[in-house]
């Protein structure tokens, strides 16, 4: 932590600078009636007082070097090479602010475009943005997208679809003339084929589904989006990205435009934030696509030159006719993620993958021979997996607490009927060790 101190000789040249002879003066304007100057603060503390409160507060915080975690459900602890943190670190990256004057901008421009053209690899789709502020984000932008293009009300969203997405979806358009449907799941895991055929008509502007979807399950999607397409609807696609390492991309599924929470992409937990939202759609659609897009060009002398392109956000010539408005993206965000996926290729990816679905397959297999607990070995997962147990979760998670282990997510706080179910993944972090282990104490609950 640096301490700049401000002296009283500072104050008073800024006082000067500015016009007024005193603090209180700049407060001239604030009704009298809104001031307290009876808070009851704490008396200052020197600069290495101030180190070592932070560093006790510090000491309060658990996290998955301190503690062995299965935590999954939108936040992945995988492996990130140095070579992220020192490129991303670097000061010309670290300290610069996402770009409004573009042409002033080119290395963090170059960056963009690169993100670009490696998201739209990845998703196999034809464009990308910059970025949004996160998954939740960049799907209830997509949704928005769709909404326009239709000119259609309603919104079909699988249940088995990111609780906290679904949630921000529906914040995003309270109090509008949109409503959603939610498409149940069945005891599989994946979505109500049924159910979303009967959901699925003339008025609906778009399918959202999750794949693997929140509760772990990879979804069977044959056939999905031609029955969204003869509707004239457009399908929606959320992926974990490290999951196209193994799994069909959104673009082989056919979807329309896939969001993906791009945390997975050499970006630390960082206790939930700040993430990265990624989007691609096809080419068709991208004049409707929200956000920055960065384009590569010629200047006047004839030298590659990087530019913002189809600016259709408020800040420029659309205004309340704009896309979206979100004005800014998580440019550094991005540039990890575009780092460790240059440095992965696609090989890598693969590996990661690969990786993925053996721990989390051989984690399910052990917890399936425990007495006490069950999971579904005939359903396709990735990286977690549902586990229901007969005793409560709360219980469970405090024996496994106190042997400094993260259990996993309860899904009873999402979905009501799983009472006693909780989502448990496993990384290419994990060790048959730690894996062993966490099947050791919960064989014990």
């Amino acid at each position: 932590m640096h301490y700049h101190p401000l002296t009283a000789t500072d104050k008073q040249a800024m006082l000067k600078e500015i016009g007024v002879g005193s603090f209180e003066d700049l407060l001239a304007c604030v009704p009298s009636t809104l001031r307290n100057p009876k808070m009851s603060l704490p008396e200052a503390l020197s600069e290495s007082e101030i180190q070592a409160c932070f560093r006790d507060l510090g000491r309060r915080n658990e996290n998955v070097i301190t503690r062995l975690s299965f935590l999954g459900g939108g936040s992945y602890e995988h492996f990130i090479p140095a070579a992220v943190h020192s490129i991303v670190g670097r000061h010309e990256f670290y300290t610069a602010y996402t770009p409004y004057q573009a042409e002033a901008s080119q290395g963090t421009l170059q960056t963009i475009f690169e993100f670009q053209s490696l998201v739209t690899e990845l998703m196999g789709l034809d464009v990308s943005n910059a970025s949004h502020y996160d998954g939740a984000t960049s799907m209830s932008e997509a949704v928005l997208m769709a909404l326009r293009h239709t000119g259609r009300k309603k919104v079909m969203v699988a249940r088995s679809v990111h609780p906290h997405y679904r949630q921000v979806l529906k914040t995003y358009l309270q109090g509008t003339e949109f409503s959603v449907q939610e498409i149940g799941f069945g005891d599989k895991g994946q979505f109500d084929l049924m159910e979303f055929q009967k959901l699925l008509t003339d008025e609906v502007a778009c399918a959202v589904f999750q794949n693997p979807n929140f509760l772990g399950t990879i979804e069977n999607l044959e056939g999905v989006a031609d029955k969204v397409h003869a509707r004239g609807a457009l399908f929606l696609l959320d992926v974990n990205p490290i999951s196209l390492g193994v799994l069909r991309s959104p673009g082989e599924w056919g979807a329309d435009i896939a969001v993906a929470e791009g945390q997975p992409l050499g970006i630390p937990l960082q206790f939930g934030g700040p993430y990265l939202g990624i989007f691609a759609t096809t080419k068709a659609l991208m004049r409707r696509m929200p956000g920055r897009v960065v384009g590569l060009t010629v200047d006047a002398q004839g030298h590659r030159a990087y530019c913002l392109t189809m600016q259709a956000r408020e800040q420029h010539i659309r205004r309340e006719k704009a896309s979206s408005n979100i004005c800014s993206n998580q440019a550094l965000c991005a540039l990890a993620a575009c780092v460790y996926m240059t440095l992965m290729g696609k090989r890598g990816i693969r590996e990661v993958g690969e990786i993925n679905l053996d721990r989390a397959a051989y984690l399910r297999g052990r917890i399936a021979e425990l007495k006490g607990f069950k999971v579904d070995l005939s359903q396709p997962i990735f990286n977690e997996f549902l586990v229901t147990a007969e005793t409560a979760f709360s219980d469970i998670e405090k024996k496994l607490l106190a042997d400094h282990i993260l259990p996993g997510i309860d899904l009873g706080k999402y979905y009501p009927e799983m009472k006693n179910s909780f989502l448990v993944c496993a990384t290419e972090t994990k060790s048959k060790k730690d894996l062993d282990r966490f099947v050791e104490i919960l064989a014990k609950c």
